[in-house]
């Protein structure tokens, strides 16, 4: 089944050439069908871009979902057409009376400032503490990930000698956990950030479960045992040359990075980037959307609460 979008949005045509199916909003007015409802706090500069790639993953399963992208009122985006947030997104202000499925909070580029110093940081806080009771499970992404670990748990990030840039290979620390249904044992995931969560953060913190880790990329995947917070450390949905588009602006500024590990054949940014962690990211999103919502979200979107489900309503 599809994502339902609208169908002036530019992914659409990315998507379609892609044989991602995504069904127009009148279309799926006419399906007698309860779709999933997910909202996007898109809070990357580059937002045509990232939901091209987000809708990309949430398109490969049989659910439909309506999809409402949702943007930080206080802050004003440099890198995205007004004409395009006018025409496709919501304000948190605009959202906030209404209550969803599903919740992916997105990663933004501003690792390095003290959380504090965000300009949208209070309206960002506002919105995790509102997702409690009008979201029903909550995807937090990168820089997503550390700020709703410091907002709902003060679970502090630290600097990182040198940009963590690379696909890296993660072990599954609970082969049982639904969101790790059909991982491989060790499996590959781009990172690309200069801060970074500590394991020993996340175990020592009641009601968080670590769940994927990297010898070198440290901390990838943790969550509530409800299923309802997710926190992914890397970026799952990077397209195949994102590391490459990162690499080469950077070496255009002048700037010292170092090549992305494990990304390049032989490390050798000459050739062609090998993509290996497509299929574990389509499988991340599916499982998300299948075992954290579909099976246990409330039919009516009235009854979601910050109450965690009765032991009648586990699948």
């Amino acid at each position: 089944m599809p994502v339902t979008i609208p169908s002036a949005l530019p992914a659409r045509r990315i998507l379609e050439s892609e044989n991602v199916f995504v069904m127009t909003e009148g279309r799926a007015f006419h399906q007698d069908i309860r779709p999933l409802h997910i909202a996007i706090v898109n809070l990357m500069p580059t937002k045509m871009a990232t939901e091209t790639q987000l809708l990309r993953l949430l398109g490969n399963t049989p659910l439909q979902l309506e999809i409402t992208l949702v943007r930080m009122e206080s802050h004003d985006p440099r890198n995205t057409a007004a004409a395009h947030l006018d025409a496709f997104y919501l304000t948190f202000a605009e959202a906030r009376e209404r209550k969803y499925d599903g919740l992916i909070i997105t990663g933004a580029p501003i690792e390095t400032l003290p959380f504090e110093e965000v300009d949208y940081w209070p309206e960002l806080c506002r919105l995790i503490d509102w997702s409690r009771d009008h979201v029903f499970s909550t995807m937090h992404v990168c820089w997503g990930a550390q700020a709703g670990l410091k907002h709902r748990y003060g679970i502090e990030k630290f600097p990182l000698a040198e940009k963590m840039f690379g696909v890296f290979p993660h072990r599954i620390l609970d082969p049982r956990n639904r969101i790790l249904s059909g991982f491989d044992a060790v499996f590959p995931a781009p990172h690309s950030r200069h801060t970074e969560t500590r394991a020993a953060d996340i175990e020592a913190t009641p009601g968080l479960d670590l769940l994927a880790v990297s010898d070198e990329a440290g901390v990838y995947l943790a969550g509530t045992p409800d299923g309802r917070e997710l926190y992914v450390t890397g970026h799952p949905e990077y397209e195949w040359d994102t590391l490459k588009r990162e690499y080469d602006r950077d070496i255009g500024r002048g700037l010292d990075i170092a090549v992305p590990r494990h990304y390049y054949p032989d490390d050798d940014p000459t050739r062609e980037p090998r993509v290996t962690w497509r299929s574990h990211a389509f499988l991340l999103y599916a499982n998300w959307l299948n075992y954290c919502v579909y099976q246990r979200t409330p039919y009516d979107l009235g009854a979601i609460s910050a109450e965690p489900p009765s032991a009648g309503d586990e699948d």
